[in-house]
């Protein structure tokens, strides 16, 4: 926006708020105004843009929840999105934490309006995806199916089966849980497993699923559960592959195709093709260390909707302007 005007006089103030106020609150065209006023279309279009510049029309937006609607809109259609829910900066300095937090509220939010008894909705495991299911309180009837194995090391209160019971409890109903680890040792384990009649059952479920809640990682340190949990041999042979994200366990390298490693074949998650066939995959990534990831991500066409912050949305904007 163009640096604020020197205030207008008195009849030039008085005009331009007519003017404004025909234009917002009445919603009268330009055109009409013009053949009101005696003036081209063109003047009257001069006379808004300065009313606002000056500040003596303020155009304020009043949405249910803190959002930044320039960024959504430039988010979503920047990467092709049905939707991008970008959070406004916090007046204060925020810990992560507490990003965390908004940001699991806002996807509780848009899960419980949009939900119906006709979905199978998926959950993968991340800390923000735990701190949506704590704050839905009521969602329809519908199963849920959890996308990947456990987690090691995790507190039980945290770990992906609790969340899917959780949230199960609130709907009503089925919960499919996937009782074992995300990360096995070796390709035999997994295929035995995944052969288990519960676990089998779960995995049953991908096909049907309508909504995807999950999280994206960026391949690093701390910004992935699953790099941290491999050694340091493991997560640079991957990283030298061109993984830069990941989610529910499966990577993406920076163009947001599907990287195929030696991981692939020791987890319990639900896979990129299925991933694919989700109608609504809702994604949660936020902070400045993860924007290359989200690119990666959002590149996939995988996402319908993203919920992120500011911070993150303007550094993924700027790789998207860089690599259309």
């Amino acid at each position: 926006m163009s640096a604020r005007r020197r205030p207008l006089g008195l009849s030039d103030s008085v005009q331009a708020a007519s003017i404004a106020h025909r234009f917002y609150v009445r919603g009268e065209s330009k055109l009409e105004i013009a053949e009101a006023f005696g003036l081209s279309r063109f003047k009257v279009a001069r006379i808004l843009d300065t009313a606002r510049e000056t500040g003596l029309v303020r155009v304020e937006f009043d949405l249910p929840a803190p959002l930044d609607p320039g960024l959504c809109d430039e988010l979503r259609s920047a990467y092709g999105l049905e939707q991008a829910l970008v959070l406004e900066r916090a007046k204060h300095r925020e810990t992560r934490p507490e990003l965390r937090r908004r940001i699991g509220a806002l996807a509780a939010r848009l899960l419980a309006e949009t939900a119906t008894r006709d979905d199978v909705i998926g959950l993968s495991w991340a800390r923000s995806v735990n701190v949506m299911t704590e704050q839905i309180d009521t969602l329809p009837r519908c199963p849920i199916v959890q996308l990947c194995g456990v987690q090691a090391g995790m507190d039980m209160r945290d770990r992906s089966v609790e969340t899917v019971s959780r949230l199960a409890r609130v709907s009503g109903g089925e919960a499919y849980p996937i009782f074992a680890p995300l990360v096995l040792p070796d390709r035999r384990t997994t295929e035995t497993l995944r052969r288990q009649p519960g676990i089998a059952e779960t995995f049953g479920q991908f096909r049907n699923l309508t909504k995807a809640v999950v999280s994206i990682g960026a391949w690093q340190e701390n910004e992935s559960t699953v790099y941290d949990s491999l050694s340091p041999a493991e997560r640079d042979a991957i990283s030298k592959r061109g993984a830069k994200a990941e989610v529910a366990a499966r990577l993406f390298d920076a163009d947001g195709n599907a990287l195929s490693t030696g991981l692939a074949h020791h987890v319990l998650a639900i896979s990129h093709e299925e991933l694919r066939q989700v109608p609504e995959v809702i994604a949660l990534g936020y902070t400045r260390p993860k924007a290359e990831a989200i690119d990666a991500v959002l590149r996939s066409g995988m996402v319908s909707t993203l919920i992120t912050d500011a911070d993150a949305a303007r550094d993924a904007l700027a790789l998207a302007a860089k690599r259309p």
